[in-house]
């Protein structure tokens, strides 16, 4: 994923999945170094990540 795109998700008013290593997380911020402090959504847990790592889950084709 990219600065810019990660932004766009912590903006919008829509609840987006993304995903580190399969897990589902929050981001939290976007960091200057493509990195994005993020919390994860089933253990609160909290890191900073790289960017490249984070996945958006698609939503299926026939989803309204």
């Amino acid at each position: 994923m990219d600065a810019a795109r990660a932004q766009q998700i912590i903006e919008s008013d829509q609840v987006i999945e993304v995903l580190h290593e399969g897990s589902p997380v929050w981001i939290e911020k976007v960091m200057d170094n493509n990195m994005a402090h993020v919390s994860y959504i089933h253990t609160k847990e909290e890191k900073d990540v790289p960017l490249y790592m984070l996945v958006e889950k698609e939503l299926p084709k026939n989803f309204h």
